[in-house]
């Protein structure tokens, strides 16, 4: 008899141990957007993610008072922690590579045009020629753990920070050994491993043009980031201006694309790339991703026309309204 029941509560144990784990969900406003946390494993793993997601807002805020950027904007100096150091030192590296297309020291004219505050207006060319003298990248001074601006400049981090925290978060589940979760930050998703069955996390590209998705991408380990005017927008004397601005104009981006969708395994580089590229174009973002291994592209352009490279001819698939429009792929040779 106490064999037997040894034997039961043997089975129990190893059949406990073989169950999957269990999908853990949550939502989190944060950073002026929603994000969706999925996770199979405990509970504790989204606490963790959530305390990332908490400490990194309050040091990257523009516009929370106390927060490291805030007081960097406000004194032209701040001490800065590691992170932080290294998400700044890693944001300039994407505005060399881009040739200033992203340009973290945008912010005075993203403000003036309202995108901050939602008091959305047209600045006057004469004000934007003004502005544009304090937009330079280069004059960010970093170093001793501190970083230095000219008179009258400022930064944003927004279009590098949830890329970042992607990386950041999924980090830590690794360490944890998580297997298989999703980060949806608000246009930024990371797909870390496959789902629990072993297929792959199914990322939708939304239509630039209207609700719903033009492609899937099947992502596993990587992180898929969309970049495009829809996400924030006014319209004025019947023209609509995006809150993607040309750094080197002072005017929101127009390059001909209507939204870019970067693919890769560093969701910092995703982030700020999904960007850049959107204020390029075609043409300039197919010279740039040739000349690396490290990323691939969905780009959409103002007339609806869909380009992919050919590292995702395998993963990718058009659906809904796009299903039987031609996808042109964009090869290395």
């Amino acid at each position: 008899m106490k064999r037997t029941l040894f034997l039961i509560l043997t089975l129990a144990l190893l059949l406990a141990s073989c169950a999957a784990p269990v999908k853990r969900t949550d939502t989190v406003f944060a950073m002026d957007t929603v994000m969706e946390l999925t996770v199979y494993g405990d509970e504790a793993l989204l606490e963790d993610a959530r305390d990332v997601i908490t400490d990194m807002e309050s040091r990257l805020s523009v516009t929370l008072e106390g927060s490291e950027i805030n007081a960097l904007n406000s004194h032209g100096s701040a001490a800065l922690s590691p992170d932080t150091v290294k998400l700044l030192e890693g944001a300039l590296e994407l505005c060399a590579l881009t040739g200033g297309a992203l340009d973290i020291t945008v912010y005075p004219l993203v403000r003036a045009w309202g995108f901050t505050t939602g008091e959305y207006r047209v600045p006057g060319e004469d004000e934007i020629a003004g502005l544009l003298e304090r937009v330079d990248y280069n004059a960010v001074a970093l170093g001793d753990g501190e970083a230095r601006l000219p008179e009258g400049a400022m930064v944003d981090l927004g279009a590098v920070a949830k890329g970042y925290l992607d990386d950041a978060i999924a980090g830590l589940w690794r360490e944890e050994g998580v297997k298989s979760g999703l980060l949806n930050l608000g246009g930024s998703v990371y797909a870390l491993g496959g789902k629990p069955d072993g297929s792959a996390w199914r990322v939708g590209v939304r239509d630039p043009f209207g609700s719903g998705y033009l492609g899937v991408i099947e992502a596993r380990d990587v992180a898929v980031v969309t970049s495009g005017g829809y996400e924030r927008y006014f319209e004025q004397d019947g023209r609509t201006y995006w809150h993607i601005l040309d750094p080197k104009t002072g005017f929101p981006a127009d390059s001909g694309l209507s939204s870019v969708t970067v693919v890769g395994q560093e969701g910092l580089l995703c982030d700020g790339l999904s960007t850049a590229l959107f204020v390029m174009g075609l043409d300039a973002a197919t010279e740039l991703w040739r000349g690396r291994t490290d990323f691939d592209l969905v780009l959409v352009t103002s007339g609806g026309e869909v380009y992919i490279t050919d590292g995702l001819e395998s993963v990718f698939s058009l659906s809904g309204s796009y299903k039987d429009k031609e996808v042109k792929v964009i090869r290395r040779g």
